[in-house]
């Protein structure tokens, strides 16, 4: 049996400026800036025996927040035992969970949310009494802008927009009737499309997808979806910005999302996401005929996703159709510990690990990410004359290495081969690269690709890559701390026109100083807490 659970908090002005105070608590803004308050919604969306699974939404109703930390008491015994979307320790029953380092700014209005998995003692899982945001009490009532908060809206505030607590969502509903749309719904390999979508009776991925509501999550079981048509989540099926729609792993599961039956075209894509506010996380999708997930709406997070063996790019960003107009481009997309590898297409030039290119709007940002083995690029971000520039991308904390040959040592000489591919036909457009590694790709580390804009390059590492490890021929980028260093291989000096400083040690025939401490095999991995990528040479952590 499912139960779901639901707790709408904030907390005022009063509170906020005499709880700073007395705590001293340096927070990215200011008792006055806090007045207004802010929301946080519990709802447990997931629950079996001895586990569960839990989001927390925040809202910020305050001036904007650089940092930000939730905190509450588990009242019966409650433990986290893996958490995603925020950093969570426990000190006994007490909880906190503080921002990551891609959700911590919060505008006025705006929201995030994290989740997390626990256990529970198979009796009671309530949900906790109170809450604080940045040492401040929640207090469960309306905002006002002085004085006492009330306990309950007045007469002419109209109630929260999620549920009281004395008014939970339904429970599992019988097997004849579809879940609320603001609740969990299950597919499975098995699951049919007339299925209510409950543990018990799991529907389709597909039909699952038609049914969710803003807010609400689709867990998919683990094991592999043998599928033949492609996986369309159609533009307008959107969710908000404060209530994103859900496609998740089911907890402690990998779906694997298996297109093999498709021939290779460019219709038939995996995973086509064309909506707006979704997060997708924990799925693998491979062998599709085209790219394993395509990506053509705005605002959405992938997250955790492998994308492998698909006969175009492993996940690319690009407009819905030919007629879709520029300012409905995609943007605003955030891939986040994501690895994309073994992408080949059959004449080997097409098949990056990831790419953002042709038609992307602006916003668009790979953190974490990891790109392998893939038989052209490991990033794209090609613009044509035809279409024009597309919006600046960010590339950060990343890794591309050994492209241009996949895992079982398959080469194509019509592939580019490059690590990071960052233009293309002379039109100029901003992207911002930093704290990025690229390691013995086939042809260059990092290539502007005839992007003549001013990019900002900065503490980057490139090693052993086979011709140039940077190739910056025109354009007037800003190249800071970057590190060039070879071990193997002879390679081509290092070009690079723009503004370069002595911060950069770029290789013209020997190695800076700090390629020292860069030298030995390559390990990487992803952190269970946060994603963060961790990397190694010679089992020595990089930091850049």
């Amino acid at each position: 049996m499912i139960n779901r659970h639901r707790r709408t908090v904030l907390w005022t002005s009063a509170a906020a400026t005499a709880a700073l105070a007395a705590s001293g608590l340096a927070v990215g803004a200011t008792a006055a800036q806090a007045a207004a308050g802010c929301r946080v919604d519990y709802a447990v969306t997931a629950q079996w025996g001895g586990g569960f699974t839990a989001n927390v939404n925040l809202t910020n109703l305050g001036d904007p927040l650089t940092g930000w930390a939730v905190t509450w008491t588990f009242g019966a015994g409650q433990t986290v035992t893996q958490s995603w979307g925020a950093e969570i320790t426990a000190s006994g029953a007490s909880v906190r969970a503080a921002n990551v380092s891609y959700n911590g700014s919060l505008g006025t209005n705006a929201s995030t949310s994290f989740g997390f998995n626990g256990t529970w003692n198979n009796s009671s899982n309530p949900v906790p009494s109170a809450f604080a945001v940045n040492g401040v009490t929640c207090t469960g009532g309306v905002t006002p802008t002085t004085g006492t908060p009330t306990s309950a809206p007045p007469p002419s505030t109209p109630p929260p927009s999620s549920p009281p607590p004395s008014s939970p969502p339904p429970s599992t509903p019988p097997p004849s009737t579809p879940p609320p749309t603001g609740g969990a719904i299950y597919a499975a390999p098995n699951g049919t499309a007339g299925a209510a979508g409950t543990q018990a009776s799991p529907t389709t991925i597909a039909a699952a997808i038609t049914r969710v509501g803003a807010g609400g999550t689709i867990y998919l079981r683990g094991g592999t979806y043998n599928l033949s048509q492609t996986v369309t989540v159609a533009a307008g099926n959107n969710g908000t910005s404060s209530a994103r729609k859900n496609l998740y792993a089911y907890p402690g599961e990998t779906p694997i999302l298996n297109f093999s039956a498709m021939s290779e075209d460019p219709a038939n894509r995996g995973l086509a996401l064309n909506a707006s506010y979704w997060h997708v996380r924990g799925l693998v999708v491979e062998r599709a005929g085209d790219n394993g997930i395509f990506v053509g709406g705005s605002n959405n997070i992938i997250e955790r996703t492998v994308t492998r063996f698909n006969r175009d790019t492993g996940l690319q960003l690009s407009r819905i159709a030919s007629s879709t107009p520029r300012d409905q481009w995609p943007a605003n997309n955030l891939m986040v510990s994501v690895e994309s590898h073994d992408n080949a297409d059959s004449d080997g030039e097409d098949a990056d690990g990831f790419a953002a290119k042709l038609t992307v709007g602006g916003g668009n940002v790979f953190r974490y990410a990891v790109s392998h083995h893939n038989i052209d690029d490991g990033w794209d971000l090609y613009t044509k004359s035809d279409t024009g520039a597309i919006g600046a991308v960010t590339i950060e904390d990343s890794l591309a290495y050994s492209n241009g040959t996949l895992s079982n040592g398959t080469q194509n000489g019509n592939g580019d081969r490059n690590g990071f591919k960052l233009g293309g036909e002379d039109i100029a457009v901003n992207h911002t690269v930093r704290r990025t590694i690229a390691y013995r790709n086939g042809k260059h580390g990092f290539t502007y690709n005839r992007n003549p804009g001013t990019m900002t390059i900065s503490n980057n590492l490139s090693i052993d890559n086979t011709e140039r490890n940077f190739s910056f021929d025109a354009g007037t980028s800003v190249f800071r701390s970057n590190t060039s260093c070879r071990f193997a291989g002879s390679g081509s000096n290092d070009k690079t026109v723009g503004n370069v400083d002595g911060s950069n040690q770029f290789w013209s025939g020997t190695n800076g100083s700090r390629c020292a401490t860069y030298s030995g095999a390559l390990a990487w991995s992803f952190t269970t807490t946060d994603g963060r990528l961790t990397v190694t040479l010679g089992g020595r952590p990089v930091s850049l």
